[in-house]
């Protein structure tokens, strides 16, 4: 009854919300809603400790059936939850962060007209994800997937008469439906290949791809899509086809345009898509489906190519970044990339740790910016911005926790750092430690990653609250703190941020992996990169610990010491910084390659399909016609009884003539 309470609650909100929130009133939706949430995250933390912590049976999955779902043919799929403990870190991920997104939305979104929308919205973007993570078989992780890019697109869009907001929406949701496609081929390859999209009986016959020499299979020849491929080759594509899928949800490298864009939603819209759920999603699926990408080496080489590239890639466009939402957004592409880094070396435990401490800590920094905009009257330019500290102390402390977090401040060899420093660290040494072909690469892209982010943390730091005000008298004037429903929830992700990694970091990926994961993430024997991090070299262990450093003292000289430097340097590299500036300009590419080329292919099916083809001869045409007709035959309604008298004469001499002339034929 536990697990139906934690995903349906969010639906009964969502409806309540949505159909009778013109009825009941504003305070009535965001309490009835947010309420909810508070059980269900409650609720989350019991199932976490109670599946995760306190039970001991290896490879126990609890299986909660709902309905019976549909049945043709091979495709026997049942709607039941599938709870084990990666389904409990998503439960208090998710759950956690949406409670307090909602309590902070009845403070951030309290001029709003709107309310019972948004929150309805938010309930329904919690719900689908909830579906997503309990999902017992890909047709109902689909279901919840598809649900998440729907909710998103609402979000997203919320202010719709914002051209740049409805914009937004679209290109997440197509963005996404690029990925998707992928995805939906990849559900139909294991299908082909296992004849079941059930995740047990997928799981239980992944086995035999694997022969006795532990290399992947080659014996049988397999029909895929009208490819003749042997048992590896098959795996491996539909491995790559299901990351192509994780590639649009959790805007990777190529399919991240979408991302940035996102901010155009309100501020808790941002926190709770960029933190915790929708970004997470194709992190989620790779991790679930670890039984089957584990058993394919090259699927996941390119999975930590794809993580490794996307990490300095989204980290060198934060650099220069000046809003203050899009800084945190590259920076959460970039934190995705040290994930699917972790993904790709084998590391599944460390991925979802990253996942785990990253909700807390980056929530935390998204929602303490939308405390400094909701200060400063909507301003989100940093360079607008400044000595800010003084005015809002609890958000500057609050969002230097974020910030600590966020670059990984610790001391290598201890349990003394905050969140990130634990989670981030043991994928940098375990990049190292791996066995890819690719070790080498990915260690030198997320360490430079991490000088990255080091850098562009404390920038955003320093323009938002040190220096001079440099926002206008009358801004300044009124500049205040948040209320307190809205400082709440960033007490609470800062108490995550600073002891989410400590805490955790013996189960996710330490000396109790196994009593903790229970068979829930799936390795070879020949997986070793459990041990193999522990003995990585020291200065190995340190290359964050410098990184963060370097990053630290670079930006303060830049912005406290020597503010002139970085304006100087623009002008000297003016090429470099137009490139990071935009984003080395994919959105011109894909605008040029397929944006253009679709508009001017629609305005040519508009001119020559629909205006000259179907507005001339088609239904519409066909219409017109009738119209003309009618029009004509209305003329002869004169009403003078000469004129119909006339008229049936001429109908009876009509009649008369047909008849001789049939009768004389």
């Amino acid at each position: 009854m536990i697990y139906k309470a934690i995903v349906f609650l969010p639906l009964i909100g969502f409806l309540i919300a949505g159909l009778f929130g013109r009825s009941i009133g504003a305070k009535a939706s965001e309490y009835v809603t947010t309420g909810l949430m508070v059980v269900v995250a409650i609720l989350s933390w019991i199932v976490f400790f109670d599946v995760a912590l306190l039970t001991h049976e290896a490879g126990e999955v609890i299986k909660v059936p709902v309905l019976r779902w549909i049945q043709s043919g091979g495709i026997d799929v049942e709607w039941a939850f599938r709870i084990d403990t990666l389904t409990a870190v998503m439960f208090v991920v998710v759950n956690t962060v949406s409670c307090l997104v909602h309590l902070y939305s009845i403070g951030y979104m309290h001029h709003d007209p709107h309310r019972p929308r948004f929150f309805a919205y938010l309930s329904l973007f919690t719900f689908a994800m909830l579906m997503l993570v309990t999902s017992d078989n890909l047709l109902q992780m689909f279901f919840g997937w598809e649900g998440v890019g729907l909710a998103s697109y609402l979000l997203i869009g919320f202010w719709f008469k914002k051209p740049s907001a409805s914009a937004a929406a679209m290109k997440a949701f197509i963005v996404n439906r690029v990925g998707d496609f992928g995805f939906i081929l990849g559900i139909s390859g294991l299908f082909v290949l296992f004849g079941s999209i059930n995740f047990e009986t997928i799981f239980a016959a992944a086995g035999s791809y694997l022969p006795a020499d532990g290399a992947a299979s080659t014996e049988a020849v397999i029909n895929l899509f009208g490819m003749q491929l042997d048992k590896a080759h098959a795996l491996t594509a539909v491995c790559l086809l299901l990351f192509m899928g994780s590639m649009g949800k959790s805007a990777q490298f190529l399919l991240h345009t979408w991302l940035p864009d996102a901010m155009e939603g309100p501020t808790p819209v941002s926190a709770l898509i960029h933190a915790a759920t929708m970004v997470t999603a194709g992190v989620f699926l790779v991790a679930r489906m670890s039984p089957v990408f584990e058993l394919s080496p090259n699927a996941l080489m390119f999975v930590t190519l794809i993580g490794a590239i996307t990490a300095f890639f989204a980290a060198t466009v934060g650099l220069v970044q000046n809003d203050i939402k899009r800084v945190i957004a590259y920076s959460t592409c970039s934190q995705l990339g040290y994930m699917f880094v972790a993904l790709g070396v084998g590391a599944y435990g460390a991925a979802i740790f990253h996942l785990f401490t990253h909700a807390f800590f980056k929530a935390l920094l998204f929602l303490c910016a939308g405390s400094v905009i909701h200060a400063v009257d909507g301003e989100q330019d940093m360079r607008h911005m400044g000595g800010l500290r003084k005015h809002i102390p609890i958000t500057f402390w609050t969002m230097t926790v974020g910030n600590l977090a966020l670059t990984g401040v610790g001391i290598p060899g201890t349990m003394i750092g905050f969140a990130g420093f634990f989670s981030k660290d043991v994928i940098i040494e375990s990049s190292f430690a791996s066995h890819s072909p690719l070790a080498g690469f990915a260690f030198t892209m997320l360490v430079v990653a991490a000088l990255f982010t080091s850098f562009y943390s404390w920038r955003l730091a320093f323009m938002t609250f040190f220096g001079k005000p440099r926002a206008s008298a009358d801004v300044m004037h009124h500049v205040h703190e948040s209320p307190m429903v809205m400082l709440i929830p960033l007490f609470v992700l800062t108490i995550g941020a600073i002891f989410a990694g400590v805490v955790f970091e013996g189960y996710f990926f330490g000396h109790e992996y196994a009593e903790f994961w229970k068979g829930a993430l799936f390795t070879l024997p020949s997986n070793e990169i459990l041990e193999e991090f522990h003995h990585v070299p020291l200065w190995v262990k340190w290359s964050p610990f410098i990184a963060m450093v370097l990053g630290f003292v670079t930006a303060w000289y830049f912005y406290i010491k020597s503010p002139e430097t970085p304006k100087r340097l623009a002008e000297t590299h003016r090429g470099l910084y137009q490139f990071l500036l935009n984003k080395w300009y994919f959105d011109e590419l894909y605008d040029f390659l397929f944006v253009r080329s679709a508009k001017a292919l629609g305005r040519f099916l508009w001119k020559k399909g629909d205006v000259a083809v179907i507005d001339a001869y088609g239904p519409n045409g066909i219409a017109a016609r009738v119209v003309d007709v009618t029009n004509r035959v209305v003329r002869l309604q004169s009403g003078y009884l000469y004129h119909y008298a006339f008229a049936m004469l001429i109908g009876i001499a009509a009649l008369v003539t047909w008849m001789m002339l049939g009768s004389a034929l």
